[in-house]
């Protein structure tokens, strides 16, 4: 009972994290812009290095 407790929270929260305008950020609501410096991230800067 606990697991399918777990997963419908987590479904909930995926829906309501999606219903956000598109011009702001989710969890800060602050407005985002081109000179945001995450702008310029891709998937390889969100890599833990290996070997450490």
């Amino acid at each position: 009972m606990n697991i399918t407790k777990t997963v419908a929270l987590l479904i909930v929260l995926l829906l309501a994290a999606g219903c956000v305008e598109q011009d702001r950020y989710p969890v800060t609501g602050e407005e985002c812009s081109p000179d945001d410096l995450v702008q310029g991230l891709d998937q390889s800067d969100c890599v833990p290095p290996i070997g450490i």
